[in-house]
């Protein structure tokens, strides 16, 4: 069973401008993950794919296997859905573990972890995908209306219903079911929990700050 970790990036990003290449702790996002990845995969089992050059050309730097992605799909209008077919059909493997350096402070022995609980259930049957989440412990509203408790009996918020937010840190799936799905989870998948810090995906400016200022953190306690 081979799997290869997938690095997707793009140049430009709608809310964080330059996100993964603006420096974050010395170094950038797209630098970070592929130095984590390289402590878990072989150099050429790592694949960034990406429209950019300037981003292809950091990954080669570290020796990991590129792909260039028709740049259309990195249009606004262009469903995800379509892009991870897209990408699925460009790569060579069995499995695919999808990783994103929006996610720097995912553990690497989360990582390792995931990922041999991924084989270990995918190979008994159990599961077909696997990807990371966290709890969703919050009072939430959809349409004026309450979604998971009932305000006439408001429970504590540790008591709320075991609602699962995906953060997509990493999401493992073979390649056959990304193509099927055009996704990057399965039918039948196991769901993965990160502590809340871990879970953190950079998204907007204050997510860049608070994952940088937590970055830091963790670096000068080890």
């Amino acid at each position: 069973m081979n799997i290869k970790a997938l690095i997707a990036v793009k140049e430009n990003s709608a809310r964080v401008e330059n996100k993964n290449i603006r420096p974050f702790f010395g170094s950038n996002l797209l630098e970070l993950k592929l130095r984590q990845l390289k402590q878990i995969f072989n150099d050429k089992d790592i694949v960034v794919n990406s429209e950019s050059d300037k981003l292809l050309s950091i990954a080669e730097k570290y020796n990991v296997t590129t792909i260039k992605r028709d740049k259309k799909y990195t249009k606004p209008d262009v469903p995800m859905s379509d892009v991870y077919e897209n990408m699925a059909k460009n790569i060579d493997t069995d499995i695919i573990a999808y990783t994103n350096v929006t996610s720097p402070l995912i553990k690497d022995e989360s990582l390792t972890n995931a990922l041999n609980v991924f084989r270990h259930e995918y190979k008994n049957g159990n599961i077909d995908s696997l990807v990371t989440c966290r709890d969703v412990k919050e009072f939430l509203w959809l349409d004026n209306k309450p979604v998971n408790y009932d305000p006439r009996k408001q429970p504590r918020s540790q008591d709320l219903p075991n609602i699962l937010a995906l953060n997509f840190a990493l999401s493992v799936i073979p390649r056959d079911l990304m193509i099927k799905f055009k996704n990057i989870i399965g039918e039948k998948p196991y769901f993965y929990k990160l502590s809340d810090v871990e879970s953190i995906d950079i998204d907007t400016p204050l997510d860049f700050f608070v994952a940088e200022r937590l970055y830091e953190l963790r670096n000068l306690e080890s």
